[in-house]
């Protein structure tokens, strides 16, 4: 049975300081949903079509729904819960374990 491990690579700025345009993430999918851990999820469609999985952080659960935000709320095209409401816990796709180190 495969391990059930990723690479997620940050796009944007909305999760500075603690990652960056570039950073690479060890990711677990199907992984226990924790509060306060950041995660990839799967943010709703926007007027554009789909957007692509976001690496946010999960504040709290809403009722059987999570709400997630940016670490940076000021960056630039910024999109998590303040905007979009509370995901499903579907949309909750994988926990990040931890940061490659750059090469």
């Amino acid at each position: 049975m495969p391990l059930p491990l990723g690479i997620a690579v940050v796009r944007g700025r909305s999760m500075e300081p603690t990652y960056v345009d570039g950073d690479r993430l060890l990711v677990r999918y199907g992984a226990r949903v924790r509060a306060g851990r950041a995660h990839v999820v799967q943010l709703p469609a926007g007027p554009d079509g789909p957007r692509p999985l976001a690496v946010k952080r999960v504040v709290r659960a809403v009722g059987t729904q999570w709400w997630v935000e940016s670490d940076r709320t000021d960056a630039p095209g910024a999109v998590d819960s303040r905007s979009v409401g509370p995901l499903p816990a579907s949309a909750v796709v994988a926990r990040v374990l931890l940061r490659l180190p750059r090469r």
